[in-house]
């Protein structure tokens, strides 16, 4: 069974992703459901070597927004540094590498298949891989413990030491939710 990729133009919040995701074809899709299903993890791990690097998380991360049609995203990820400068790496379920997210002040940059495209700002280049605003300094909070409420999101840290964060964006519509799993 082959992928069409045609069949998914123009109907994804995730354009970025989508091709990604279908350069890989039917045998990604299937390791992707697998994964989801058994419901694995990335081991958490720390980068102590330098403090300028920040810390280090690792895990499956899931984004659902409520559009017309609904829009959903689920990856592994393993994100580095801080708010103000740091590194997002999309893996597929297999540990394949999708696309590097880097980020300064100055600019951001999205890596994928060799080629590299930047942007004005994390923010910019959150909308254009995943079609919603992500509060990126407040995940690098969530992350720690801190409940920081930012652009209209909310997260719910009641399980955060059991390695799982919620978070809620009421407004601006469309409503979107972001679920993180983590390995203590």
């Amino acid at each position: 069974m082959k992928f069409d990729r045609s069949r998914c133009e123009g109907r994804s919040a995730f354009p970025l992703l989508t091709q990604l995701l279908s350069r890989f074809g039917f045998l990604v899709t299937v390791f992707f459901a697998a994964l989801l299903v058994t419901g694995c993890a990335y081991k958490k791990h720390e980068d102590t070597k330098n403090e300028t690097q920040g810390e280090g998380w690792s895990g499956r991360i899931s984004l659902q927004i409520q559009s017309d049609p609904r829009q959903a995203f689920f990856t592994g990820f393993e994100l580095r540094g801080k708010a103000e400068a740091g590194e997002l790496t999309l893996t597929s379920p297999i540990g394949s590498v999708l696309g590097v997210m880097r980020w300064s002040p100055y600019e951001a940059l999205m890596i994928s298949n060799g080629e590299t495209q930047q942007f004005e700002s994390i923010d910019a280049l959150m909308i254009k891989i995943t079609g919603a605003a992500l509060p990126v300094s407040a995940l690098f909070d969530w992350l720690k413990g801190e409940n920081t409420s930012l652009n209209g999101w909310s997260a719910d840290l009641s399980q955060q030491k059991n390695g799982r964060i919620t978070a809620k964006r009421s407004s601006p519509l469309p409503q979107t939710e972001l679920r993180i799993v983590l390995d203590q």
